[in-house]
């Protein structure tokens, strides 16, 4: 025992120095992420009276990359003490992979900078009251952060001491076998290409398609898949290959909302069909919300079984879903109330027994 204890007493003695050295290095790094933090907090806090949004994106996106860029660099400075005390080949190999490691942070730092200024965009044009495409943005920084990952990673190859043209004709002639292999995956890709060029819907808009069943508003528009919430607020995920084959409508971009019905009349009340249908073109011609501009038709349409159906056709002012039936409801409602002004009445189904004079019923 005592044996043991002498050679842990000479070990310590031995390797103590450099142990505190490296102590050292990692108080020091610790230091650094405090100080780093206290002074992102304050700059934060002086930039919140800038009116850029850039600044603040930039100070945001820096800080986690920031810590463990001191970390890397404090194991660093760690293996290279332990390589002098030591002679420890393995520290021979760290120097690409330090390297490696900062062109990953850097990296970090450009992604998270490019998703922070989109989300930043967004909030502040949505706060304003700014219209926007969304759609547009968002294409925008998710091929900025495609770019940055393809550089990185081509950046990294070459750190690592490959050729980045044999590389690249190595992805050429694999690019085939590739292609054939993640066919529907290169469809998508492609199909969300042409979302984003042709646009015929953007983020937020109601989309519904009579080739299949899909009806919804527009959640998310990726390079693989569309996310749809349903109106039972289901998410539906559609691979953006679909697009290509099938028809879609896109009832947010309508310019007007219709309104189309057929109200019948009793055949009692044939004579005051004229003015009845003379009331109901005007009350539609002076109400606000119906947009004259557009095909307003109001005529005798069919002789049905049990009325004299006329019928009503124009366009509102609004597109709104919830605003249209409110109009919907007042322009029926005055309808019925011109009815009634002229002691009319709307039929309903109903059936008439003729029975002759002579003829006798048997009993």
């Amino acid at each position: 025992m005592f044996e043991n204890l002498v050679h842990q007493t000479t070990d310590f003695y031995n390797h103590g120095p450099w142990v505190v050295q490296l102590c050292i290095v990692i108080f020091l790094v610790l230091l650094a992420t405090f100080i780093e933090h206290k002074f992102l907090d304050r700059v934060q806090r002086k930039l919140k009276t800038t009116g850029t949004h850039w600044d603040h994106a930039f100070v945001e996106a820096l800080r986690k990359p920031l810590v463990f860029f001191f970390w890397v660099l404090g194991i660093t400075v760690m293996l290279k003490i332990v390589k002098i005390q030591t002679g420890f080949a393995l520290t021979d190999s760290i120097k690409p992979v330090k390297n490696m490691l900062v062109i990953v942070l850097i990296s970090w730092f450009l992604i998270r900078f490019i998703r922070i200024s989109e989300s930043n965009i967004i909030d502040k044009r949505q706060s304003k009251g700014i219209a926007f495409d969304r759609t547009t943005i968002n294409a925008v920084t998710k091929l900025l952060r495609l770019m940055v990952f393809i550089i990185s990673a081509l950046v990294i190859v070459q750190t690592l001491g490959f050729s980045i043209s044999g590389v690249l004709a190595f992805g050429g002639i694999g690019g085939i076998a590739i292609g054939f292999a993640a066919k529907d995956l290169l469809s998508n890709f492609f199909g969300g290409l042409m979302i984003y060029l042709d646009r015929p819907f953007n983020v937020g808009d109601w989309i519904r398609s009579p080739d299949r069943d899909i009806e919804g508003t527009v959640e998310e528009i990726g390079w693989r898949l569309t996310r749809i919430r349903t109106f039972d607020k289901r998410p539906l995920y559609i691979p953006n290959a679909i697009f290509a084959n099938i028809s879609v409508e896109n009832p947010s971009r309508m310019t007007n909302r219709r309104i189309k019905e057929n109200i019948g009349v009793r055949y009692e009340d044939a004579n005051k069909m004229d003015a009845i249908i003379s009331d109901v073109k005007t009350m539609l011609r002076e109400h606000d919300d119906i947009d004259t501009r557009q095909t307003l038709i109001v005529n005798l349409n069919k002789f049905s079984p049990s009325s004299l159906d006329f019928f009503i056709y124009t366009f509102t002012k609004t597109t709104n879903w919830i605003r249209y039936h409110e109009i919907k409801q007042d322009v029926l409602l005055k309808v019925l109330a011109i009815i009634d002004k002229h002691e009319a009445e709307c039929a309903f189904p109903t059936s008439t027994l003729h029975i002759q004079n002579n003829q006798q019923i048997p009993s």
